[in-house]
């Protein structure tokens, strides 16, 4: 038996040390792992998805490498304070996040991405709205910055659903929540 409704799942790369970026916001660390050809099986991931959950302060950041509308081809939800008309793609979501969530999984369609950052994370596994984990380890110790994951209210079992090692030095760890998993029979 399959589960063919949409998952929630965050796709990201942190540091050994668990930081996502650096103190200032530097992802420019990202890069060591960098080989032609090889794309950690982004492409087909992204494939898998047509909806987009990311921070404002994430979206600031996308801006700031002169790309004007991230993710392009999908639908992008950017979670804000404050009001902002949609702009293409791009809808500034300041409500309830589970509202979103729920309603989106009722919808038809692919995945949905959440791709950052770290408040949206950390808010989205406080209120247990993240189905499945795809954290690719790099390998780099930062020391300090923006960690993925801060304390949560409460404990959260997953299961592994595959591990990948890169001649990079990369490993991609892909989890899915308990309370997602499919059980066959």
């Amino acid at each position: 038996m399959t589960d063919d409704r949409r998952k929630v799942i965050l796709y990201i790369a942190m540091s050994l040390d668990g930081f996502i970026a650096g103190e200032d916001g530097d992802i420019g660390w990202l890069s060591c792992v960098e080989k032609p050809g090889e794309d950690y099986g982004y492409a087909e991931f992204i494939a898998s998805v047509d909806t987009v959950i990311l921070g404002r302060k994430t979206y600031d950041k996308v801006l700031s490498f002169g790309i004007p509308y991230p993710h392009a081809d999908k639908t992008c939800y950017i979670i804000t304070r404050s009001n902002r008309p949609k702009e293409k793609n791009i809808i500034f979501y300041r409500d309830d996040l589970s509202s979103l969530v729920e309603r989106l999984k009722q919808e038809d369609g692919k995945h949905i991405f959440v791709d950052g950052g770290a408040e949206i994370v950390q808010l989205m596994q406080r209120e247990n709205l993240i189905d499945e984990y795809v954290i690719s380890i790099m390998p780099m110790l930062l020391g300090k910055g923006i960690r993925l994951f801060k304390e949560t209210a409460a404990q959260e079992n997953v299961s592994l659903i595959s591990s990948r090692a890169f001649d990079t030095g990369l490993v991609q760890l892909q989890y899915r929540t308990k309370r997602n998993a499919v059980h066959s029979s």
